[in-house]
């Protein structure tokens, strides 16, 4: 419903805006993430950075909140009032292959820069799903299919162009405060309009995954536990575990059944690889076992991340190891008889993720060896906190921060103490002082907060 006390003017902007009931509105505030959904006073649907200037100048001299979606993959906390920035739209992206650097609009998905990017022979830092806005996803961070070799892709942004609450077009770059803040705080300084990221020389990944059945599922988890203690930082791995839906597009053989598929990108020689993963064949039979060296545009098939919206929340922690302990208690409450259904694994971190890059971006905890994470489906009967509380409490003993990146949905749980486990005391002060300077009513609130 409209809110009566909204201002009657609008903002004056090139592209289209929308109203609660007007055609187009429902579709405009849609993203992948159908759990939850902004619903905004109004809606600017951004063709530039000027629009997005005016909106924000038009949001903070009516005292109004203000939230941003490209794709909605990782909405935080749903809007609820206020104004609405979709930069859908601003979807240019230049490659320079003399710097190894592309410039992305703040509407661009990953699928489109690795498409620009591989056609001059270079690969972006992506992650694991091709859909994904690229800028939301570095303003997390960026923990990438190729992670432990280059490290954060939020650690390679050059510049950013960062509309903040007064209105201003600033382009930032590394030793501006606003560049470190931005990135790694999930939107809490403005509105990115644009960004500048390096690309890396690479052409061939050797990659895909291996599932193994109910019986094995814990002997892979050990196997794998143990194996990426030895892994060079070429591999980058994750397990997962989850009882796959007995729906298409699954296949006949996997429906229905509680499984664990090893994801696996390696940066060196085929035959290293081969090598490399043969103690993981060795667990015993696979349902399936894709491994080969792929073009670097097919390796959105490693992860296989569903292509349609739906419905999540999920949490994570940021563990200083992974003992068996760990592991198997992990196992205990995420398994086949947990609480509620949900997809859960690990991801190894290490390697090139522990060296901050040249700027000080907010990405801490980087002595995390591994990232443990739960997406839950929820439905009408079933509230998921409970049972987020549950793995957060069994893992609590390695348990040294978490990331705000990978926290979706559940607003109404956000709060300052889940927002400061994100950082280190040190940055989180920082941040909070940064906010009070240059976002001191927070209008960009619908996030995992800094408060002024």
């Amino acid at each position: 419903m409209t809110n009566s006390t909204f201002p009657s003017e609008l903002p004056e902007v090139t592209g289209p805006t929308f109203r609660p009931g007007d055609d187009g509105f429902d579709a405009e505030i849609a993203g992948f993430q159908t759990a939850y959904r902004h619903r905004p006073d109004l809606v600017v649907g951004a063709a530039h950075a000027g629009d997005v200037r005016a909106a924000v100048e038009f949001a903070a001299r009516h005292d109004l909140p203000i939230a941003v979606q490209a794709t909605g993959h990782g909405l935080s906390v749903p809007a609820d009032g206020g104004v609405l920035i979709s930069t859908r739209r601003m979807t240019a992206v230049r490659v320079d292959t003399r710097t190894r650097t592309a410039w992305v609009g703040a509407g661009v998905r990953a699928e489109a820069l690795i498409a620009a990017a591989v056609a001059h022979g270079l690969a972006p830092l992506n992650g694991s799903s091709p859909s994904v806005g690229v800028v939301g996803y570095h303003l997390g961070g960026g923990l990438g299919i190729l992670a432990r070799t280059f490290g954060y892709a939020a650690d390679r942004v050059r510049a950013l162009d960062l509309v903040t609450a007064d209105g201003r077009l600033r382009r930032l770059t590394a030793g501006d405060e606003l560049f470190g803040a931005a990135l790694g705080s999930v939107g809490n300084f403005g509105i990115v309009t644009a960004m500048e990221l390096e690309l890396v020389p690479v052409t061939e990944v050797f990659g895909g995954s291996l599932t193994f059945g109910t019986a094995l599922v814990e002997p892979v988890l050990e196997a794998w536990r143990q194996w990426t203690a030895e892994v060079p930082e070429e591999m980058t791995s994750a397990i997962t575990m989850m009882t796959m839906p007995d729906v298409a597009p699954i296949p006949e053989p996997l429906r229905g059944r509680y499984l664990a598929t090893v994801a696996i990108a390696f940066t060196g020689p085929e035959a290293e690889g081969q090598r490399l993963v043969e103690p993981l064949r060795e667990v015993g039979p696979r349902l399936a076992d894709n491994l080969r060296t792929m073009p670097y545009s097919e390796t959105d098939g490693i992860y296989s991340d569903p292509p349609f919206p739906h419905a999540y929340t999920a949490t994570n922690a940021l563990l200083s190891d992974l003992t068996a302990d760990a592991a198997a208690a992990f196992l205990d409450v995420t398994g086949p008889d947990a609480p509620m259904p949900a997809v859960a694994g690990f991801r190894h971190l290490g390697g090139a993720l522990r060296r901050p890059g040249p700027a000080a971006i907010a990405m801490d905890h980087r002595t995390a060896e591994y990232n443990a994470r739960i997406i839950t489906m929820p439905a009408a009967d079933t509230d998921p906190r409970a049972y987020h509380d549950l793995v957060a409490k069994t893992l609590a003993p390695w348990t040294i921060g978490h990331n705000l990146n990978f926290l979706y949905g559940a607003g109404d749980w956000a709060g300052e103490a889940q927002t400061r486990a994100g950082y280190a005391p040190s940055t989180y002060a920082r941040l909070r002082a940064l906010k009070s300077a240059y976002d001191p009513a927070n209008l960009f609130r619908f996030n995992r907060n800094i408060r002024p």
